[in-house]
């Protein structure tokens, strides 16, 4: 079974950086899609970004598009989420998802990921 760890949250200031890390273990994560989800208190799960299995393409949510960046390195086995431009509308808990048979239509969907992590808190003050 894959478990998943993130970590590198934090608290940070309006236009700071501040990337996240998942690793998974119990198996490689070679052939899942990997996705970051993110959660605001009184506000429901919404999608991130998305790297799928097929061909590394990547997907974001229109908030983050041209500021985060999903990427994967192999040799290392973890997925990363490097954030830019940080605004307190992007506080929240962020959650590492994966899943091995994601299709394109519902790979916004949270439901569809079988695999999750324990989530780690960012902090964006003004």
């Amino acid at each position: 079974q894959v478990q998943l760890v993130e970590s590198g949250g934090g608290p940070v200031q309006s236009g700071d950086s501040l990337t996240l890390s998942c690793t998974p273990s119990g198996r490689s994560f070679q052939t899942y899609t990997m996705a970051w989800f993110r959660q605001a208190p009184g506000k429901e799960r919404e999608f991130v970004a998305a790297r799928r299995r097929s061909g590394g393409t990547t997907h974001y949510s229109d908030s983050v598009k041209g500021r985060f960046t999903i990427s994967k390195d192999n040799a290392k086995n973890t997925v990363y989420l490097q954030m830019t431009r940080l605004n307190p509308e992007d506080t929240a808990v962020y959650y590492c998802a994966a899943d091995s048979g994601v299709i394109l239509s519902q790979l916004r969907v949270a439901s569809s990921y079988d695999y999750w992590g324990q989530g780690t808190q960012v902090t964006v003050s003004s």
